[in-house]
């Protein structure tokens, strides 16, 4: 059974959680995750409680932990808040950012190429997630980057739609992407506020289609059509 830290055992269900290892609002049993981690209940705890502050998960009295929810509620909120934070971070990135972040968001960008062109579905959603994590450190905000990191939570669990592309099309869309994101460090390096204001838009537009199929899956399969024009059949 192998040991973890408290910061070990922290990043590893990070990242279980974006990659959708843990379902939204699945119960997270602490027993076994000590077990799972080798940890003391104490330490684990410890876990919990900064998942929480982070909101990854939600503790509850007498209810225990479950991994944060994706409902009705919080996905309306979402689709409301996401591009108008966006926007105004990718301004301030470009008004603020440093040298040496920059090259931090190009390394970024190729990791992010790298599992795109792979295919590799967790780690393109995990590179997304840092790319628009460092555009958010750069806006140097703190209100603001409070608010991005509870968004990027939930934008790279959906991401996991986007990313695994089932037909050409959407691998183009996939690849359109990365091409935005090349325009986008461009602008944030040049300080172009209005040019990456209306890229981040952009890039909001293309995957919002595909990320809302993670709430609307598939069309019921039944044809409903029929039906109502039978209402008045004889």
């Amino acid at each position: 059974m192998p040991t973890h830290t408290k910061d070990t055992c922290l990043d590893d269900l990070k990242r279980r959680i974006l990659a959708l290892d843990l379902a939204p609002g699945a119960a997270l049993d602490e027993a076994g995750l000590t077990q799972t981690y080798g940890m003391s209940r104490t330490p684990m705890r410890e876990v919990l409680q900064r998942l929480a502050g982070a909101g990854f998960i939600t503790l509850e009295d007498n209810r225990g932990a479950k991994v944060a929810s994706m409902d009705v509620t919080t996905m309306r909120t979402f689709f409301q808040t996401a591009p108008m934070m966006y926007a105004n971070i990718g301004r301030m990135a470009a008004e603020n950012r440093t040298e040496a972040q920059l090259d931090t968001l190009k390394d970024t960008q190729r990791d992010f190429v790298r599992a795109t062109q792979g295919r590799d579905v967790d780690a393109a959603s995990l590179a997304n997630h840092r790319f628009h994590q460092i555009i958010g450190e750069m806006a140097q905000n703190a209100y603001l980057m409070a608010a991005l990191d509870r968004l990027l939570i939930d934008h790279t669990r959906l991401s996991q739609t986007f990313y695994r592309a089932a037909s050409a099309e959407e691998s183009l869309l996939i690849t359109k992407a990365a091409d935005q994101h090349e325009a986008m460090i461009t602008a944030i390096e040049a300080q172009e506020t209005a040019l990456i204001v209306d890229l981040t838009l952009q890039h909001w537009d293309l995957s919002r289609d595909r990320v809302e199929r993670f709430v609307r899956p598939d069309p019921l399969p039944v044809d409903v059509i029929p039906f109502k024009d039978r209402r008045n059949a004889v």
